[in-house]
């Protein structure tokens, strides 16, 4: 895989450095893991930035794990980058914007392409997948040379990005301000309507035999931030999915009683050690049990 190297000016370089340097000091990072988190999440912010120039905003909201941490302060790291049209769409394609993606992270001194899938078949999701040489990004950031020796000289860090073309309905929409790299503004999902994805997603994900832990540590990040679940999206992303009759009233009864049926099926050892590396206190899931998130169930609110 080759990356576009740009000739740019000493000054332009300084400037580039400035904004990576500002928006990599807040991670005060250790180690190996908490670069790569960073840069990570650095690339994510970037591409939302591109996103927004490019007017990605007027036809798609931002929603999932990534866009929880990034807009409303979840305390772990995400990995891809989750986005929903607002109205369906099975013509859109993320083809059209992975130019702009990746002229945005090339600017900012971000060596990475941008590419789109090609899907193998019918499917509700667009896919895009942006690739950045781990190793190189890191001594661009100016990772610790101690640490940057860890990474081999072809390892790749993957974002992916996915759009629902087929949303289900009944959300609401609000804009964020983000300050870094430049004040933008993004569109997505209000909090009720993210904890109803997340629902559905701790009901419905297919995983067989591994859990996402992620999934789990995010429904306590919403007990405790008080955020009741909408449960009219929630029925419409079940409905969508055949996981509920669009006859039938979902309450919140009823979604305790789902709750419930699904967390007594989990293995929460499994669950925690699959959420550890987006943690920086391991501490915080030692509680972890059926029991513990039976329990947090009586604190769930709905409107």
């Amino acid at each position: 895989m080759s990356f576009t190297v740009s000739i740019r000016s000493e000054k332009q370089q300084e400037y580039m450095n400035k904004i990576i340097e500002q928006m990599l000091t807040p991670y005060q990072c250790q180690s190996t893991q908490d670069y790569e988190n960073a840069l990570k999440e650095i690339i994510q912010e970037i591409t939302l930035l591109g996103l927004w120039r490019a007017k990605f905003f007027e036809h798609a909201a931002f929603y999932g794990g990534t866009a929880l941490r990034i807009l409303y302060g979840l305390d772990r790291f995400s990995e891809d980058l989750d986005f929903s049209l607002l109205i369906p769409n099975p013509h859109f394609s993320l083809a059209s914007y992975t130019h702009a993606i990746e002229e945005e992270l090339n600017s900012l001194g971000i060596q990475a392409s941008v590419n789109s899938k090609i899907k193998s078949q019918t499917s509700s999701i667009d896919s895009a997948f942006i690739k950045a040489n781990t190793l190189i990004n890191m001594i661009n950031i100016s990772a610790a040379d101690q640490l940057t020796r860890a990474f081999h000289k072809e390892a790749l860090l993957t974002i992916k990005l996915e759009v629902d073309i087929d949303p289900p309905p009944d959300f609401n929409t609000e804009s964020k301000v983000l300050l870094r790299p430049i004040p933008f503004s993004v569109l997505t999902y209000q909090s009720a309507d993210l904890f109803a994805g997340k629902i559905h997603a701790l009901l419905c994900r297919k995983w067989k035999n591994r859990v996402k832990g992620r999934d789990w540590y995010d429904f306590i990040w919403y007990i405790s931030q008080k955020i009741p679940v909408h449960a009219q999206h929630l029925k419409a992303r079940l409905v969508q999915t055949q996981a509920w009759p669009l006859n039938k009233t979902l309450d919140r009864n009823e979604i305790i009683a789902l709750l419930t049926t699904k967390i007594m099926q989990v293995d929460f050892v499994q669950a925690g050690n699959e959420v550890k590396p987006f943690t920086r206190d391991p501490l915080s899931i030692s509680l972890w049990s059926n029991e513990f998130f039976i329990q947090l169930l009586e604190k769930l609110q709905v409107k």
